[in-house]
């Protein structure tokens, strides 16, 4: 007979990561492509490990426009101020880890909104936001916002291709600027979760160091299932775990 683990402090996944599953979106933009919304993040680096399907990640960043293929196997990545588009090229399937305790569930994500609407905080909040739930209205709504980041993306594609990297730049001071009042909470999220789980090794190894590993005896397993199934993220329909310490619940977006 297998018992079931004794209960104790949640501890968070390795490295104080987020984690969450995609399917990229299948809706054609204005220019063609099928695909999410694109966004960047301010403090944390995202990657992609591709579990199904194929299609491209395109990235904007200070090397210019880059259209990195994805099949399954494939692992991308990308760092702070990095735009990224996830395109469907069909049946794309993606396992998504994100630095910091998930921190852009906790809003570390700027949508590639047109300058008009990033430079105004309630329209730019309201462009954002999804109504809750899962049905055709949230579906509506998820598609707008998709298209709203893909119109404003594009103007900063072309122009970065042109060699003006002036509105890319704009935008990432933008989007610095939207999130300036968040920096206090996500500093404590930081504290108690990535900074909080490095500390953790440190006292380990000391504790090695020192020949006492009475901290062993608290060893034990976990597991998790989705705690919500076909949400509507930013590149796709995503099924979000709720990890004490790690992703946040989901809340409506």
């Amino acid at each position: 007979m297998v018992s079931a683990p004794k209960p104790g402090p949640a501890h968070p996944l390795p490295g104080a990561i987020g984690l969450s599953h995609i399917g990229a979106y299948d809706w054609e933009a204005a220019d063609g492509v099928c695909g999410g919304s694109p966004h960047l993040h301010l403090v944390c680096t995202e990657a992609y490990v591709v579990t199904g399907g194929r299609g491209a990640v395109q990235t904007l960043s200070p090397d210019g426009y880059r259209d990195i293929p994805l099949e399954a196997g494939s692992l991308a990545w990308f760092t702070p101020g990095t735009v990224h588009r996830m395109v469907q090229g069909g049946d794309l399937r993606v396992t998504v880890l994100m630095e910091n305790s998930g921190l852009p569930e906790a809003g570390d994500a700027v949508f590639t909104f047109p300058p008009e609407v990033l430079a105004d905080h309630d329209a730019y909040a309201a462009a954002a936001s999804l109504p809750p739930g899962t049905g055709p209205e949230a579906e509506a709504a998820a598609r707008r916002r998709r298209d709203l980041a893909v119109e404003g993306y594009l103007g900063l594609r072309e122009a970065l291709v042109a060699g003006d990297d002036g509105p890319y730049r704009e935008f990432q001071r933008a989007a610095a600027r939207l999130v300036r009042d968040k920096v206090p909470t996500w500093r404590a999220l930081w504290r108690a979760g990535a900074l909080a789980t490095a500390e953790r090794t440190g006292a380990r190894l000391d504790a090695l160091a020192d020949g006492e590993p009475a901290y062993l005896a608290g060893a034990t397993a976990h597991e998790a299932a989705p705690a919500r199934r076909g949400g509507f993220g930013m590149c796709g329909r995503r099924d979000a775990y709720a990890l004490p310490g790690t992703t946040l619940p989901h809340r409506a977006e």
